[in-house]
């Protein structure tokens, strides 16, 4: 076991002390797992801790692993901890090199579930275009379109920057469902394309202000937010 392992198992060990107050102190197994991104894992099993980090954070600073520990300890026995371990966490992650290696691993190791984009009642590659026509003068570069697998309700859209795709909620793809309604789903995803998110306070903002001025550039807005509150309001 290297110096840094050891340390590890350390920060481990104090933040499952300092969260739980318990004297018995588990076995602790750690090990760096390439993952596609930045995912972390924790599990209690037979008195035992196995903890699975993102092989991005392997050589962090011992602060960060110290914050990370404090995180995941904390979640698995559904604790609070300070929000200083949250805002160091953040801060490490955020930064342009670790999210370029995050952004890599997601390439290399993750896997994108691509259908089609012609369903049964829509077609999102013609309406790409129109809407890049009309919003985006043509200039929004092509994308993978697709049909989401299941028929989510809750998340109706998706804009997968690493892979370049948009994926659409298949319960969409319903004649029930006015095309006003798909077509404002999908530019919500397009406007993602043209407003990169941005890190404040060391928090990611995905819908600034500018984001949702745009948002409010469609032709029917309030029309496309009623349809959206009926439809989300459906059991």
């Amino acid at each position: 076991m290297t110096a840094g392992e050891s340390l590890l198992k350390l920060h481990f060990a104090e933040a499952f002390r300092q969260v739980t107050r318990r004297t018995d102190m588990p076995e602790i197994h750690i090990a760096f797992y390439p993952f596609a991104g930045l995912n972390h894992t924790i599990r209690y099993r037979r008195q035992s801790i196995y903890v699975r980090l993102s092989d991005i954070m392997r050589d962090a600073p011992s602060q960060v692993h110290r914050a990370l520990a404090f995180i995941l300890v904390g979640k698995l026995f559904n604790k609070r901890i300070g929000p200083e371990y949250q805002n160091l966490y953040r801060q490490y992650t955020y930064h342009p090199d670790v999210q370029r290696a995050s952004d890599l691993a997601k390439q290399q190791r993750g896997r994108k579930f691509v259908s089609s984009s012609a369903g049964r009642q829509f077609n999102l590659d013609q309406l790409f275009a129109r809407l890049n026509r009309r919003y985006f003068n043509s200039e929004l570069p092509a994308v993978t379109l697709t049909w989401s697998a299941r028929k989510s309700k809750r998340i109706l859209g998706h804009h997968d920057y690493v892979h370049d795709t948009i994926v659409i909620s298949r319960s969409l793809d319903n004649p029930d469902v006015p095309e006003l309604l798909v077509e404002f789903v999908l530019y919500h995803e397009m406007l993602h394309m043209k407003h990169n998110p941005k890190v404040v306070n060391g928090r990611r903002i995905y819908h600034s202000a500018a984001f949702r001025s745009d948002e409010r550039r469609f032709d029917q807005y309030e029309e496309a937010q009623a349809a959206l509150e009926k439809l989300t309001s459906r059991k």
